[in-house]
């Protein structure tokens, strides 16, 4: 089941949220998480970037970030805390998704989903895009409390810990950038 940690407060924030439900919702949060599944639309994002955008930069970066939130989250913190999800700790909560499998804490989908709109908004170019994809990052964030199976800080945790993986994966592309240039000119 996992280690059971929380704050009362988290708790009472999900319970809260479960008021909200109502069909015409249900439909519109349960695309917004699914976009979220895997980092599907994240990578379909990055993807586009290296198709449209002349500046492969924000395509690296968005590359970079996402990897390191699979290694850094995925890999590394859920099994290491290996922390109980909400809808497996009350179980008397109706699951309107499938439950899932994977330790609850940080949340993958919004560690993925503010990876990749900060690293779009790293580039003033794109600045409108990522705007947008910072409204997208934080509904499917929001979707996975909503659903009942993230607790506020695992969301919390997973969205702080995107924006500092884009802030890297920027700060390597911007240091391999300015080496190749200087091997250039030599």
């Amino acid at each position: 089941m996992g280690n059971i940690f929380y704050f009362d407060w988290e708790m009472e924030l999900l319970y809260s949220l479960q008021s909200l439900h109502n069909p015409v919702l249900d439909k519109v949060m349960l695309f917004i998480t699914t976009l979220g599944n895997a980092g599907m639309v994240w990578i379909a994002i990055t993807i586009l970037m290296f198709i449209f955008c002349k500046d492969k930069r924000c395509a690296w970066t968005s590359t970079g970030a996402l990897l390191l939130s699979v290694l850094i989250i995925n890999l590394i913190l859920k099994n290491l805390v290996a922390r109980a999800r909400p809808c497996w700790i009350d179980t008397d909560v109706m699951l309107l998704l499938k439950n899932p499998k994977d330790y609850s804490f940080p949340s993958g989908h919004a560690s993925a989903s503010f990876a990749t709109a900060v690293s779009i908004l790293q580039f003033p170019e794109y600045r409108k895009q990522g705007i947008a994809a910072l409204i997208l990052a934080t509904l499917i964030a929001f979707s996975r409390m909503y659903f009942f199976v993230h607790f506020p800080t695992d969301i919390l945790v997973g969205s702080a810990l995107g924006v500092l993986e884009a802030l890297l994966a920027g700060y390597f592309v911007r240091k391999l950038e300015k080496n190749r240039e200087f091997c250039q000119k030599r």
